[in-house]
């Protein structure tokens, strides 16, 4: 056998007794998977890992004897099967009772202390674990005598499939237990990260597959699977919380067991924790909630159960519920309801954005009548059409969206087609058009359609551009209904008569607007640029456009290939944005906004970035952080030496993806460039 790359490497011990170099090889693929897919804390490369595999596939091809059960090459997946067989578990596999507030929490509690008092256990000391109820398939994994014997779905609770081959792909599950006892059952969650559920739709979406709804279907779609290839495809993983039949170990308390399982090789969440006390235990589930969606696994809720085993044991059964353990509930951020009606808005510069009309529908406690389906890409790649059941997530303070149609209203194409954009602009009449090789149909009127120059107002005053207090979406639309400004130029026209004339505005109002107003006027030129609202200047390229050319003149002055020159701005993009710049409206707004002494050159050196722990590195940011704007990232990165760029490249570092994160973390995974959430990214910063 010829020798891979790193055989002399890892020296020759056992070379010539195949059965010893078979062990060893499996004993440190074993060690790297735990490293890699359960500690994430690698130490060797991918292209190392692949050579130690491909050479215990050799050793086992010459020799078929020592290919054993528990051998990691059987982790990429056997003969598909004609179906599951049924498993039925040595212990029920238990449903939780769900508590949605404090009160009911409370309420667990008493009934808990009272049943332990019947029990001949007055006052008992009664400690809890809270762990993430994660939002994925509960699986039982059965270890005889170390080895993994047989992995199953929970199905009805007494019996679900036998899904072994499929479990066996997943390397967070160890395939063999060094120092385990005769029997061991694990239970756990399996799951996709979000990160992987959002690459697996777009590869669906582009060969013409329906997507899936949310992490939760596909990981139970890829488990369940006839053919274990398949499931071996797709990057699952898994969460262990428990132990059910057990033969040969004894343990106190639950938290005792799940140290147990991390330290022989499972993955059990860092999170994990004991608490003295039922407000502890609040407190800790509303920080789980708080964090929800910065987690690369979506959760549902907190599991809070009674930390000592034999109070779980007393306190026993009722119905399919344990006593001793309940579930504080999140509320959904899915619903499912009817998509009524596609409707369509004119975006700032344009575009014809579609949304939905519902029928209304609780989502994280919040009535839900729109949603938006963003583009019409987007809204051809989901395949909705008016009358269907939908899946609607509202995520934090991100406006409703429309996931997809759910899989009754995909088996049911019987209505019409996906509606397409409409053919005059809702705003203002004028016939729409779709550039050759763009993406979006446009409405061309962009001087004077009403619904573009809302857009454009109700951006520039925003949080990310000029930051104007007291002036938000209901003013800026009341101003403009009202004739009081007809552009954004005409916010510094704005004086006390002005306001006062308007109902519901007294002397200090005004004074106070007019205040956040001319205080607006000392913003950097990066931000004026950026509130222009000029098609292809996000924040991030308006930084690198006033860091290249300094001057608003010297960028009206430029020729698309000297745009081009600026970081993070391609050729087609650049064209656009020296032809906007040209047009007489835009120059005959930016010389309106000069006169009003906004600032229009930038100022300090002309690399500003900071020194850090960032020095050096390229950042791109793509969807909506949970705790954090896309300008306030930007400055904080660059403000600890980092650079941050438009578009994904060879030269990104990393890329910061939070919700709906589009085409750049997908361009991200196919170049290999490391993929950060927010809490990725404040780790980088406290440095």
């Amino acid at each position: 056998m010829t020798s891979s790359p790193g055989s002399a490497a890892r020296g020759s011990g056992g070379q010539n007794d195949p059965a010893a170099r078979a062990r060893e090889l499996r004993r440190r693929l074993e060690h790297h998977n735990h490293r890699y897919y359960v500690l994430d804390d690698p130490e060797i490369s991918d292209a190392e890992y692949d050579s130690l595999l491909g050479d215990l596939r050799d050793l086992e091809a010459r020799h078929p004897d020592l290919q054993t059960p528990d051998s990691p090459t059987q982790r990429v997946g056997a003969t598909p099967l004609a179906r599951f067989e049924p498993a039925r578990h040595l212990q029920p596999m238990l449903s939780l009772a769900n508590a949605r507030n404090e009160e009911e929490l409370r309420a667990w509690l008493v009934r808990s202390e009272r049943l332990l008092n019947k029990d001949g256990v007055p006052d008992a000391e009664i400690r809890f674990v809270t762990e993430p109820k994660v939002d994925g398939l509960a699986i039982s994994l059965l270890y005889e005598d170390g080895v993994l014997t047989r992995g199953a779905t929970r199905g009805d609770g007494e019996t679900g499939e036998d899904v072994t081959q499929n479990l066996r792909t997943i390397k967070a599950i160890p395939l063999r237990v060094d120092g385990a006892p005769r029997l061991l059952e694990v239970r756990g969650e399996a799951y996709l990260p979000r990160a992987a559920f959002a690459k697996l739709n777009e590869e669906r979406a582009a060969a013409g597959e329906p997507t899936f709804a949310n992490p939760r279907n596909s990981a139970a779609g890829s488990i369940r699977q006839l053919d274990p290839q398949l499931a071996a495809a797709r990057p699952l993983s898994v969460w262990c919380y428990s132990i059910g039949a057990l033969d040969g170990l004894d343990f106190g308390s639950h938290l005792e067991s799940l140290e147990w399982l991390r330290a022989h090789g499972f993955k059990v969440n860092p999170d994990v924790e004991r608490h003295e006390s039922l407000d502890q235990v609040v407190g800790a589930c509303r920080a789980w909630e708080a964090r929800r969606e910065s987690l690369d696994f979506e959760i549902d809720g907190v599991v809070v159960k009674v930390d000592d085993l034999d109070l779980q044991r007393r306190l026993g059964v009722v119905g399919r519920e344990p006593r001793g353990a309940i579930a504080w509930k999140f509320a959904p951020m899915t619903a499912t309801t009817t998509l009524t009606r596609v409707a369509w808005n004119v975006g700032r510069t344009g575009h014809m954005v579609p949304f939905a009309q519902l029928e209304p529908v609780q989502v994280s406690g919040v009535t839900v009548k729109l949603a938006t389906l963003h583009n019409e890409e987007d809204l051809k790649r989901k395949d909705v059409r008016e009358g269907d059941e939908v899946i609607v997530m509202r995520a934090g303070d991100v406006i409703p969206q429309v996931v997809s149609p759910t899989s009754k209203a995909q088996r049911n194409r019987s209505r019409g087609p996906v509606p397409e954009p409409p053919p005059q602009c809702p705003a203002c009449g004028t016939p729409t058009v779709k550039p050759e090789g763009g993406v979006w149909t446009i409405c061309p009127n962009r001087a004077s359609c009403p619904g573009q120059i809302f857009q454009a107002v109700k951006h520039f005053v925003s949080r990310g551009a000029m930051d104007i207090e007291g002036l938000g979406e209901k003013q800026a639309e009341r101003f403009l209904s009202d004739g009081l400004i007809g552009s954004t130029a005409g916010i510094y026209e704005l004086d006390a008569e002005k306001l006062l004339s308007l109902e519901g505005f007294g002397e200090v109002s005004a004074r106070n607007l007019l205040d956040a107003i001319g205080r607006s006027k000392a913003q950097p030129f990066h931000r004026v640029l950026y509130g222009l609202g000029i098609p292809g200047i996000g924040f991030v390229n308006a930084r690198a456009l006033t860091r290249q050319f300094r001057t608003m003149d010297a960028l009206l002055t430029a020729s698309p290939e000297e745009i081009e020159e600026t970081p993070g701005i391609g050729p087609v993009l650049a064209q656009t944005i020296a032809e906007t710049l040209s047009e007489d409206a835009t120059r005959a707004l930016i010389d309106r906004l000069r006169g009003h002494g906004l600032s229009l050159e930038e100022e300090g050196p002309a690399d500003d970035a900071g020194e850090g722990p960032l020095t050096g590195k390229t950042f791109v940011l793509t969807g909506a952080l949970p705790g954090l704007t896309r300008e306030e990232a930007a400055e904080r990165i660059e403000a600890a030496g980092g650079r941050v760029t438009g578009s994904v490249s060879s030269n990104t570092d990393y890329v910061v993806a939070g919700e709906d994160p589009g085409s750049k973390l997908v361009k991200a995974e196919k170049l290999g460039t490391e993929v950060l959430d927010e809490s990725g990214l404040l780790g980088l910063l406290d440095g």
